[in-house]
C-alpha cells in the first residue's frame, strides 16, 4: 500500500495575515462505488429519527440529485443531511484568486468550487461545523475543502452557521485544490474510511461572473490566510 499525503497548504491575500484552519479529513481507501440511484436502505447504517430514509451508501448521484445521509461529527453526535450538489466549477488561480501570494507548490495545484445545498434533516444543532463534503481526484485521493480566515469572495467556503438546527437549509460554495497532475473525478460523502462513499458527478463548469448563491456576506471583509489537507490513497 503506497500513501499519498498532502501537506498543509497556506496562502495569504494582500490585505492581512491569519493562521489557517486546517480540519481532519478521512483516510481514504480503495473503493468499489455501486452504481445506482439513490434509494433507503433496508437497515440505517445509523440510527435515524424515525420516518427519515437514507441514500444507500455507494450510491452514484449526478449534479443536482440529493442524498440523505447521517455522520457522527462525534461519537456523541448523530447529523442527519440531505445534501445536493448543484454545481462543479473549474477555475485558475489568475481567474478566481488576484492578488494572493501563492507558492509554487499551490500554483501547480488546480481549484475547483463545488455549490451545494444543505439541509439538516435530524434533530441535532450542527451549528459551526464543517460541511462533510469532500472531492475526489484522478490519483484516488479524498481531498477537502480549504477553510479561509475572513471572506473570500468568489466562493466563501463557510462552515455551518453558528446555530443550524432542525429543518435549517443552506446554500454554500467550497473550495478544493487538486494536486498537481489530477483533476477533480467526483463530489464525495464518506464520512468514515469503512463507509462505501455516496458520489456526485457531471458537466464541470467555468464559473459564474455573479456572486455564488448562499453567501449574503460575500465581498465583505478581508480576505486571509487559508489551508488545505488531504487524505491517503490505495495503491
Amino acid at each position: 500500500m503506497s500513501v499519498l499525503a498532502l501537506s498543509t497548504v497556506a496562502f495569504t491575500g494582500c490585505s492581512g495575515d491569519a493562521e489557517p484552519e486546517p480540519d481532519a479529513a478521512p483516510s481514504p481507501s480503495e473503493t468499489s462505488a455501486a452504481p445506482g440511484s439513490a434509494s433507503a436502505t433496508e437497515t440505517p447504517y445509523l440510527p435515524v429519527p424515525e420516518g427519515v430514509e437514507l441514500t444507500a451508501q455507494g450510491t452514484e448521484l449526478g449534479i443536482g440529485d440529493e442524498a440523505v445521509v447521517a455522520y457522527e461529527p462525534r461519537q456523541d453526535i448523530l447529523g442527519v443531511l440531505g445534501i445536493t450538489v448543484d454545481r462543479i466549477d473549474k477555475t485558475t488561480f489568475a481567474k478566481s484568486f488576484a492578488g494572493w501570494k501563492l507558492d509554487a507548490a499551490t500554483k501547480a495545484m488546480t481549484p475547483y468550487f463545488v455549490q451545494a445545498t444543505v439541509t439538516n434533516n435530524g434533530e441535532t444543532d450542527l451549528g459551526g461545523r464543517p460541511v462533510p463534503l469532500y472531492i475526489v481526484d484522478s490519483a484516488d485521493t479524498l481531498v477537502e475543502s480549504s477553510t479561509f480566515k475572513g471572506t473570500f469572495k468568489p466562493c466563501p467556503s463557510k462552515p455551518f452557521p453558528k446555530v443550524f438546527g432542525a429543518g435549517k437549509t443552506m446554500s454554500t460554495c467550497l473550495v478544493y485544490l487538486a494536486p498537481e497532475g489530477t483533476t477533480l473525478e467526483a463530489v464525495s460523502f464518506r464520512p468514515t474510511q469503512e463507509f462505501n462513499p455516496i458520489t456526485w458527478t457531471g458537466k464541470v463548469t467555468a464559473p459564474r461572473k455573479d456572486k455564488p448563491k448562499g453567501d449574503k456576506g460575500a465581498g465583505e471583509g478581508k480576505t486571509g490566510e487559508r489551508s488545505t489537507k488531504g487524505g491517503t490513497r490505495a495503491g
